[in-house]
């Protein structure tokens, strides 16, 4: 094929383009100088045109495909895929307005960056250094569309240090440093360019909310409803399960400030006496759990990212198995648990085999299988998107 331009620097590949992500194993040769963050021309193993990248050499993800043929995308190219994300999100009338995932990385073609809008600020963070300058060129359009004037846009710590960049953190003049929001029936708070992501994991807003739906049923029914919220994060489940009435909720997390905004979200919907968190390791606390007899009715699993590379793989999915055992060992006969992945290169399949194995020689049957919102499309050619996977589990 002759597509490509010819003055562009090329980056050939061993083989074909796995999705839309190039690994720095993948590499066979470079033609050119690039330098971190240029665009390149990607040839596959067949020496066949294979479309353009984002360069990052010293990222062991060193391709970030942004488009599969043609030109390059320019400026308003950029812009008419945040127009066309918008008109994704309008076509489900169960995604919400606000607050609401407005452009999902690969899945609506801006690798690298996701944006999430709470209130009048739209809240980006940014996985590769050169997807600043797009945010700077869609914000308008986003901004205009959904009325949110203000943004805050963070580089990744972690994307940052594996590609040698520096990391950084901008804001539009007058951003607020809060903003309070509400989500099922609660208010929450975020401070825009601080916290995890972009503050708060809308990603589980769903599984929150059904969750909820679950604790009011077993109780209507008058079943026990006591709650176990593991790497409660900022109190999400825990709250949502308070919010209906169950009789006892424990959140468990390491991230102490985490931990001290659980508490204040507690307080801003007069929760404060009905959900207790604990900053503690969740593998040390639920060890000491199980020595103590402690059981829960319902038990939620939501970890951090423990695959974050292929190199990490056999260590995360160590962990994996033995949080989820830890946490079945305090689980009630006949309670439910609910456990996620958020580790993309993490399958579904594997990560059900993990709990399988966990499980052992307990019976455990899978009710429900879910993921995030409609918000956060995934590309049909790049299954690494359904990155969250949550499993809804009976227990024997």
């Amino acid at each position: 094929m002759s597509e490509g331009r010819h003055d562009a620097p090329r980056v050939h590949l061993h083989r074909f383009l796995r999705g839309w992500r190039g690994w720095r194993s993948d590499v066979r040769r470079v033609e050119g100088r690039p330098r971190a963050g240029d665009l390149v021309e990607v040839w596959d193993g067949r020496g066949e045109f294979a479309g353009w990248a984002f360069w990052q050499p010293r990222a062991a993800l060193a391709l970030r495909m942004v488009a599969l043929e043609g030109a390059p995308p320019d400026a308003a190219t950029w812009r008419a895929r945040a127009e066309a994300a918008l008109a994704r999100r309008r076509l489900d009338p169960s995604v919400p307005t606000d607050p609401v995932r407005v452009l999902h990385a690969e899945g609506d073609d801006f690798p690298g960056l996701m944006v999430d809008r709470y209130g009048p600020v739209l809240v980006a963070v940014a996985y590769t250094a050169p997807m600043l300058e797009v945010f700077r060129i869609v914000q308008p359009v986003l901004a205009e569309a959904l009325d949110a004037p203000h943004w805050a846009i963070s580089l990744d710590r972690t994307a940052a240090d594996a590609e040698g960049s520096p990391p950084f953190e901008k804001r539009s003049a007058g951003c607020p440093p809060r903003v309070v929001f509400e989500e099922h029936g609660l208010r929450w708070e975020i401070f825009p360019g601080d916290g995890h992501k972009t503050g708060f994991f809308l990603d589980q807003r769903e599984n929150r909310g059904r969750f909820a739906e679950w604790v009011a049923h077993a109780r209507a029914e008058g079943r026990r409803t006591r709650v176990l919220d593991v790497c409660s994060y900022v109190g999400g489940f825990a709250l949502q399960a308070a919010r209906v009435g169950a009789e006892e909720v424990v959140g468990v997390d390491l991230d102490e400030r985490a931990v001290a905004q659980a508490k204040r979200h507690a307080a801003m919907n007069q929760l404060g006496k009905a959900a207790r968190f604990v900053h503690a390791d969740a593998f040390s606390w639920l060890r000491q759990a199980v020595q103590n007899g402690a059981r829960y009715d319902f038990v939620v699993v939501d970890p951090p990212k423990f695959v974050p590379s292929r190199r990490e793989m056999e260590k995360g999915r160590g962990r994996y198995h033995d949080l989820n055992k830890l946490a079945l060992q305090v689980l009630e006969p006949g309670g439910v648990l609910v456990t996620c992945s958020c580790s993309g290169l993490l399958a579904p399949i594997e990560f059900q085999e993990l709990l399988r194995r966990a499980a052992r020689p307990r019976g455990l049957r899978i009710l429900r299988e879910t993921g995030a919102g409609p918000d956060h499309p995934v590309r049909a050619d790049f299954p690494e998107g359904r990155y969250l996977k949550c499993l809804w589990c009976a227990a024997d």
